[in-house]
């Protein structure tokens, strides 16, 4: 069980709603993978179609400054296509945005338009973009900040507004409702996923980063432990946490307490 400091319910019970489409937007090579990846897997195991989303190329990803960004973003690009066929997306588009100073700025935005109106997802799951400080130590990277914003607004109101770069809609892609925002990394989530089928997939994804990933042992016990923690919330033995966003309800719905 779940307490919470306000009037909303209390959470017992695993989230299962799943979008027929959602996409995911992220800020860098192994986001995702780190982040709604076991989700992800779920959904798409269920029927769903995914589609994953990065601002960057991660070419600021190293320890070494002599390695050649380039190459860095060609290797991190390389990776994050495996780890995606790994987690069943139908595709990976990379932005290449600058890493290290992506910026909620109009040119990202109507990048995120561009993606949104294209594939026209019912959900989107992108980084909690209010999470500065972790509870128990730790900041969250600028990019994953101005990703997680720049995705909000791309969705609301930019993506439903054929009003907003107009010339996207002149040229075929138009406006596009999505309903609903998962954002990961939260401090304060409310909806639980139970991912205990997927988290394998989840580990294997991220093991398809090398350049990034040099002890794959202490990452598979790391994530299998934050998804035990994770799940321990609400009884189960693993899950992905997010705070969600109902933006529009199913029209077969009405309100309801998820």
């Amino acid at each position: 069980m779940v307490d919470r400091r306000d009037d909303t319910p209390i959470v017992t019970a695993p989230h299962d709603w799943r979008p027929a489409r959602f996409m995911v937007i992220v800020a860098h090579p192994d986001d995702a993978d780190f982040g709604p990846a076991a989700t992800a897997a779920r959904w798409i195991d269920a029927g769903s179609t995914g589609w994953l989303v990065c601002c960057t190329s991660g070419d600021q990803g190293g320890e070494d400054p002599r390695f050649d960004p380039l190459e860095l973003a060609r290797v991190r690009e390389e990776e994050q296509r495996r780890a995606g066929r790994i987690v069943g997306y139908d595709g990976v588009s990379f932005l290449h945005q600058p890493d290290g100073a992506l910026a909620n700025e109009l040119p990202l935005r109507e990048l995120l338009v561009r993606e949104i109106r294209t594939f026209r997802p019912d959900a989107v799951l992108t980084h909690d973009p209010e999470t500065l400080f972790y509870r128990g130590g730790g900041i969250n990277h600028t990019d994953h900040r101005a990703a997680g914003i720049a995705a909000v607004d791309a969705v609301y109101p930019a993506a439903r507004n054929p009003m907003a770069f107009p010339s996207l809609a002149i040229n075929g892609m138009a406006a596009h409702k999505v309903r609903r925002l998962y954002l990961f990394w939260p401090n304060d989530p409310d909806t639980w996923v139970e991912v205990g089928a997927t988290v394998d997939r989840k580990v294997a994804a991220l093991c398809a980063h090398t350049s990034q990933i040099h002890d794959p042992a202490g990452i598979e016990e790391r994530i299998r432990r934050w998804a035990a923690e994770e799940g321990e919330q609400i009884g189960l033995a693993a899950a992905e946490a997010f705070r969600l966003v109902v933006i529009d309800e199913d029209p077969h719905e009405g309100p309801t307490d998820e």
